[in-house]
Order: structure tokens, then C-alpha cells, then sequence
């Protein structure tokens, strides 16, 4: 047996440092505790462990749990008055444990729940019986902004509405689950959930091996089954659709992209075709088969539903009443999660599937009806009074739902007023009194109140559910304070069975056989921000090496009014780079563009990649703060030459040779060629103060090279030759120009009849002119024209591939 199970029996039933201070809130059930204090079966072995570990060793592994999460970049977006502000993600680091069999019994409820859901979705949209045999109020459904008229009677392609859902569950005060909302839009809280398990293992790590913890890879691996399986057709694709970087999940939006190895597009990237939805590739358009939607429907067509929207794709219900692509999930969703509707879910059982409900909703009723209206005011005190059509949860909702039993006399008779004159416009439900569950806070367990997110997925052999799922857990006792932009936080969910769980991932099984996939088409999006990253990167590089060549100088001599230190500061002055501050804003706003460019194509980024971009962004700003001219300005331009370097040398030996790599090549070394040609042309004109060749040189990065390639020293003719001229120095022009024009040759072919693109015929030329130049007759004005020439090709490129 493992030391740390012996120190578990050792330890003993009885309470320890942890347990000892954990008081329960009165009348409200608490997940780890019974009601005398002593821990549930599952807990037991759970909370020894933790006890053995203590509050100094778990503080420093909860830290490196939180230090991941930030290598890791997990963030959540909040919005507040002054706008959209990106937070670490708020990790409860202690999970919630339940039991194998309780969760066999949740798992069957929420299946029939979404087969429930199902049937009334594809009801509502199509016979429409439940309204003909008056189980479901004509209103809830015509008047309801969620009930999409653009696909009425459309049968969607894959046969099913609904493939992926998750349901918002709450424990009440007698121990039973009760489903407070259904999530059938766009759920998230999935790749949350399998990075609160990374993180909370890295944390546990000792104590998950020895608890029999079902895992998550298996549903992910089914699901991504069950999505390529989707696709019909085959030249088809399988796409996620998000609503780009500002959305709130975006994290979760690339990660799950990124886990599944599926394409992530935005609504910019797909255009309708004849009936068929496309992705703008570098290839030309390529058809997409199965989207799964991760924005709200309504903003998925501006030509048909919100014509407000920024974020969709014109025409893309049209692609679906066509049944071209099948929808994940389908469009007009949102219906089902009305809140309105939990009033009608246990009597809409019973008819369309002669079955009570397994797992019941909590308790509400829609006050368009006399007799639930008169019940409503009647126990107005017991009720969360809030819209009837809201999608929202009523702790969530502060803004639009009251607690009967907090409003004033006035207030109250303000409110009676507005449920008998417009009854239909409300609903009433039992007010929410949550189970608590531990968090660990100043060394000790302390109760907050914790609800629970279960994930479904549509699989050939039916609904599976995710063995676990995303805890939401509050920042105080308030229930309200569950929210995510309320400050709540998030913890893993342990289903802890009482023998060995099966290991699965998402890898295949040895026996299976398998072909090597030819990566996927690259979105023009996607090679567009990659070539931009490359060249912000390039770009950035080439200020810290003038900066710091500038520095070093102005150190020596402090003279700042030097005439080749007043040159560069000419120079540089018409990019925005003002070396009177030590860091200048315009080398921060060069990186900060490549952050941006990066966070655009998150899905196709390493987490190394992401982690020594950030933390270079991070150096520069700082920097920004503390670092003054001269030495100190020295220093710091060698650290961040250092982190570009180190970013770079990541993304070229890691990144795989595909297509995305090539544009993000090809910005690098258009970017290269470009500073070089022109710093060459204002660093060798004949009135070039003195030390300017010698400052070429080290801008250049080729001191040594000039130094073992010419026994002279450096002169006009030596210094471009080296710099402009030579195939072999990875500085030089020349280089660049044979870089990009392997590159562009390799890039998908847009020439007709075997002629070269338009881009191949510009490299080539610009190459052999260049190729056939000597020392002499590259003159200032000539590497001016060379570097404007060499910046048209990224039009010419953009005009071919981004278009």
C-alpha cells in the first residue's frame, strides 16, 4: 500500500486542522458533510488526505496549480462600464467528489431530459402539436425572440436538432438535484472543465492516482467521433463557429479547436456558395459540411435573422434550409432554454413520452395563468419573481428577477400590480437555496455555495455524458456571487468510482490502423494574422537591435546630440519610435500587434508559443515603467533581443510545415528584407555620420562575419555586399529573397495552365535583379526602391490569398 493510504487510515474518522474549523450553513446541505459534520463515504479518503498534506504544502501546490493556469493562458472575459477586461481564470482548487452511482442516476435524468428537448424543438418547429393540444401557451412560442421564423419547417441535415447541451444543476437542502437551467444555445464550460482537471491534478496529483476518478478524454474523443462522422460529403469539412477573440469563452472556443484538431472560423471566414456554405481558404473556397455554432443563432445571419450583426455569415440559413451543412446546434435553440418553459417540461413528458421526469426542474410557474398567477402572489415571499422568455438563471439575473421577500411594501404592491395587468410577461420560482460545497481559503475549508454544469454530446450510439463536468462555485455565501462576472469561480468535478476506471484518451488503440491526415485548408484569416504575427515579430526585432545599438552609444559618449545618434533618431522618428523614452510606445504597440495577431489564431498556437509571447509582452511593458536611457535601456533591449529570439526559434523548430507556417515565414522575411534594405540605405549615404557602417553592421547582426569575410575594414561596398548581396548571411537581402521565393512556390498554386501567381512572378523578379547587382551599384536611392518593391509583394500576396 502507498505511504500516503497508510497515513489516511492513520489519521482516522476524526476530525483534523481542516475539518475542525468548517462550520455548515444552517438548514442548506453541504456536499462534503453530513449534517452531524463528519465526512460522506465519498469524501472520506479525500479529506484524510488533505489533512495529512496540511494548509502550508496545499497553499504551495494550490499556487502551482494557479502558476499553470497563467503559463497555460486560461483567462475568462468579464465586461464592466469601462469595457472588456480579460481575467486569470478563478480556479476553486478543491473539486467536487460524487459518487459513481449518484451520478449514474444524474446521468440518466439529463438524457432524457435532452431527448426531451429534442422532441419539443423539433415539435416547435415543425407539427406544432404541443401548442394545437394547449401544453404549451401559443405566446411563449410566437412572441418569444429565441423562436427563429426563418427556419420553420426546416428539418435539419443531420437529422437531430440537438447534439451538445448542458444543463445548470442545483442541490437542494433535502439532498436533490434539481435542474436549474437548460443550455442548448451555445453551452461552454466543456474545455474549462478539462483545464480545471489539468490544473486541480497538477495540484493533487498523489490523491487523484489513488482515487478511482473517472476521466473526461473519453467524451471528447467520441464527440469528435461523432462530428467527423457528421461529415457527408467527401470534399466536406467539419468547423467550430465563434464569435472571434472578444467574446467572454474564446479561450475554451480555441482550446476545444485545438483538442479536437478541428478548424475554428469566424463568421467573416465562411460565405454561401449555390446553397453551400464555404471557408475562404488560401486555396480558394472549400466547403464546410458540419459547423458546430458557438454564438447565438440569431447573430449567426445578418441577412435573415439579426440584421445588427457583426459577427455572422449572410446567406448561412439559407446553406441550412438547403441542407448542405449540418448544424451543431441547429439554429433556433434557444427556445428551449426560455425559462417560461420548466413550467410546461413535466406535463410535456408525460404526453409526448408517458414518463415523469427523473430529474425535476426547479419549481416554477408561468403567471399568464389565473391559477398559478394566484399562486405566485399568494407565497410572493417564497419567490424569485423574474421575465417569462429569460434565458438566464434567476441568481444570475439580478437585474430583471426580485426576491418577493426583499422588496419593500411600495415595491411589492408595485409588483402585484405588473403580475395581474401582465401576468404573461412573468414567471415565479421557488427562491434558490444551494448546496455548499469546500473551498480553500486563508489555510482553512471553508462552505460556499456551488452549482453544477453536466455535458451532453450526440454520439452514433446516443447521448453521452461527460464523466464530471464544471462546478461553479461562489466567491461569498450569496448565491448570487456563483456568476463569473460576479468574481465566482470554477472547480473541477470528481466521479469517484469504487474500483479502477478505465484510462481513456484521445489517442487511438494500437491495434487500430490509421492514415496520415494532410493538414486541413488554411482559413485566408488565419494566413493573413500569421503573416502579420510574423512581421510584427520581425518588426519589433529590428527596433530592439537599433534601440540598442542607439543605447550602447549614447552610454559611451552621452551626448545624445552626437550627429549619428541624431541621424537615428531621424530615422526612426517617422515609425513612431521616439528614443527619448527609454522603451518607446511604438515598439510597445509592434508587440502588442503581434499579441493581437497571435489571439487571433490561438487555435493554431502551441501553449509554448502563446506563454514566451505573453511573457514578452509583459517584459516590454514593464520595462516601460522602470528602465531610463542609456546603460539601463542597453540592458533591457538585450533581454527582450533575447525573448523575441527565443519566441521565434519556438515557433520554427516547433511549428508544423503546413501552410500556416509558410505565411508566417514569408512575414518574417518580408519583414527582414524590408528594415534591412532600407537602414542600409540610410546608414551608407555618402553624408553618413562616421560609425554608421560600424552600426550597420551591429543592427545587422554580422560584426563577426565582416570581420572573417573581408581582411579589410568596413567600408561602403564591403558593408552591402555583406548586408544586401550575400546568399549565405541569413541577414543579408538576397537571403530574405530566396526565402520567400522557396516559400511562395510551395504556397497553393493560384497560376492557370502552368503559369506562375502572380506573387511567384514578383519573387522571381525582384530575386534575379537583385541576384545579378554589384556592391556598386546599390546605391541609397536604389535600396529605398528595393524596399518599397520588396513591401508591394506583401500586396500582391494579399491580393491573391487574403482577398
Amino acid at each position: 500500500m502507498a505511504e500516503g493510504n497508510q497515513k489516511r487510515e492513520r489519521a482516522g474518522p476524526g476530525p483534523g486542522i481542516l475539518l475542525e474549523g468548517y462550520r455548515p450553513v444552517a438548514g442548506v446541505a453541504d456536499e462534503m458533510v453530513d449534517e452531524a459534520g463528519n465526512p460522506r463515504p465519498v469524501w472520506r479518503d479525500f479529506i484524510a488526505a488533505l489533512e495529512d498534506l496540511g494548509p502550508e504544502q496545499l497553499a504551495q501546490r494550490f499556487a502551482r496549480a494557479d502558476q499553470y493556469l497563467r503559463d497555460a493562458g486560461v483567462y475568462y472575459r468579464f465586461y464592466d462600464k469601462v469595457g472588456a477586461k480579460e481575467r486569470e481564470w478563478p480556479l476553486a482548487h478543491i473539486p467536487l467528489l460524487i459518487g459513481e452511482d449518484e451520478w449514474a442516476g444524474i446521468s440518466a435524468g439529463l438524457i432524457q431530459r435532452a431527448d426531451l428537448l429534442e422532441a419539443i424543438v423539433a415539435d416547435i418547429y415543425g407539427d406544432n402539436r404541443l401548442v394545437a393540444e394547449g401544453l404549451l401557451p401559443p405566446g411563449l412560442v410566437a412572441s418569444n425572440p429565441e423562436y427563429l421564423r426563418p427556419v420553420a419547417g426546416v428539418k435539419p441535415a443531420g437529422g437531430h436538432f440537438l447534439h451538445v447541451c448542458a444543463f445548470e444543476l442545483g442541490r437542494g437542502p433535502g439532498g436533490q438535484w434539481w435542474v436549474l437551467g437548460d443550455r442548448t444555445q451555445a453551452p461552454s464550460g466543456a474545455g474549462f472543465a478539462l483545464e480545471n482537471r489539468v490544473a486541480t491534478t497538477r495540484a493533487l496529483s498523489d490523491i487523484y492516482g489513488d482515487m478511482h476518478v473517472h476521466r473526461l478524454a473519453g467524451f471528447f474523443r467520441r464527440f469528435r467521433d461523432a462530428l467527423i462522422g457528421m461529415v457527408a460529403d467527401r470534399d466536406g469539412r467539419a468547423a467550430i463557429l465563434t464569435p472571434g477573440p472578444l467574446n467572454e469563452t474564446y479561450f475554451e472556443h480555441a482550446y476545444i479547436a485545438r483538442y479536437l484538431g478541428i478548424m475554428l472560423l469566424e463568421g467573416e471566414d465562411l460565405t454561401v456558395s449555390g446553397g453551400r456554405l464555404m471557408v475562404r481558404t488560401v486555396s480558394g473556397l472549400k466547403p464546410v459540411s458540419v459547423l458546430w455554432r458557438r454564438l447565438d443563432a440569431a447573430f449567426a445571419d445578418p441577412l435573415e435573422l439579426n440584421p445588427d450583426s457583426r459577427i455572422g455569415t449572410p446567406g448561412l440559413t439559407e446553406a441550412v434550409r438547403h441542407g448542405s451543412v449540418a448544424m451543431v446546434n441547429a439554429l433556433g435553440l434557444g427556445i428551449v432554454e426560455t425559462r417560461a418553459l420548466l413550467a410546461f417540461l413535466p406535463g410535456i413528458s408525460k404526453a409526448l413520452r408517458s414518463e415523469s421526469l427523473l430529474l425535476p426542474s426547479i419549481a416554477t410557474w408561468w403567471c399568464g395563468q389565473d391559477q398559478e398567477r394566484r399562486h405566485v402572489t399568494e407565497n410572493l415571499d417564497r419567490m424569485m419573481i423574474g421575465p417569462a422568455l429569460s434565458t438566464r438563471l434567476a441568481f444570475e439575473d439580478d437585474n430583471a428577477t426580485v426576491l418577493g421577500a426583499s422588496l419593500d411594501p411600495d415595491a411589492k404592491q408595485q409588483l402585484l400590480a405588473k403580475l395581474s395587468a401582465n401576468g404573461g410577461d412573468f414567471v415565479g420560482q421557488e427562491a434558490v437555496t444551494l448546496s455548499t460545497t469546500p473551498v480553500f481559503a486563508d489555510g482553512r475549508l471553508e462552505p460556499r455555495p456551488a452549482t453544477l454544469r453536466v455535458h451532453l454530446a450526440r454520439t452514433a450510439e446516443g447521448w453521452v455524458v461527460m464523466p464530471g463536468g464544471f462546478a461553479r462555485v461562489g466567491d461569498t455565501l450569496d448565491a448570487k456571487a456563483i456568476a463569473m462576472q460576479r468574481g465566482g469561480q470554477a472547480a473541477d468535478v470528481w466521479v469517484v468510482s469504487s474500483r479502477p476506471v478505465e484510462r481513456d484518451t484521445l489517442l487511438p488503440a494500437e491495434r487500430d490502423g490509421f492514415v496520415r491526415s494532410i493538414p486541413g485548408s488554411l482559413p485566408s484569416r488565419a494566413a493573413e494574422n500569421l503573416t502579420w504575427l510574423g512581421r510584427y515579430i520581425e518588426r519589433s526585432e529590428d527596433m530592439v537591435r537599433v534601440l540598442r545599438a542607439y543605447h550602447v552609444r549614447l552610454a559611451e559618449t552621452s551626448d545624445p546630440d552626437l550627429p549619428l545618434l541624431v541621424g537615428i533618431r531621424d530615422y526612426l522618428e517617422p515609425f513612431g519610435i521616439d528614443v527619448e523614452a527609454a522603451v518607446p510606445a511604438g515598439l510597445i504597440a509592434n508587440i502588442d500587434s503581434a499579441v493581437y495577431s497571435a489571439g487571433q489564431v490561438r487555435d493554431r498556437f502551441s501553449p509554448d508559443g502563446w506563454l514566451a509571447l505573453r511573457d514578452l509582452s509583459k517584459t516590454v511593458h514593464q520595462f516601460a515603467a522602470t528602465v531610463a536611457p542609456g546603460d539601463d535601456a542597453t540592458r533591457a533591449m538585450t533581454v527582450l533581443l533575447r525573448k523575441l529570439a527565443g519566441f521565434s526559434g519556438l515557433l520554427h523548430e516547433n511549428m508544423y510545415r503546413f501552410t500556416g507556417w509558410r505565411f508566417l515565414e514569408i512575414g518574417r522575411r518580408l519583414e527582414r528584407a524590408i528594415q534591412i534594405a532600407r537602414t542600409l540605405a540610410r546608414l551608407t549615404r555618402d553624408d553618413a555620420p562616421d560609425g554608421s557602417l560600424d552600426m550597420m553592421l551591429e543592427i545587422g547582426d554580422s560584426v563577426m562575419t565582416h570581420r572573417r569575410q573581408y581582411n579589410v575594414r568596413s567600408g561602403r561596398r564591403t558593408v552591402v555586399d555583406l548586408l544586401a548581396l550575400d546568399p549565405l548571411n541569413p541577414r543579408s537581402v538576397l537571403f530574405q529573397l530566396e526565402r520567400l521565393k522557396a516559400e511562395i512556390d510551395l504556397l497553393p498554386g493560384r497560376g492557370v495552365a502552368g503559369h506562375l501567381s502572380p506573387a511567384a512572378k514578383e519573387i522571381l523578379k525582384l530575386h534575379t535583379t537583385l541576384a545579378i547587382r554589384e556592391p556598386a551599384e546599390m546605391t541609397p536611392d536604389s535600396l529605398d526602391t528595393l524596399a518599397w518593391d520588396i513591401g508591394g509583394l506583401y500586396e500582391t500576396l494579399a491580393r491573391t490569398y487574403f482577398g
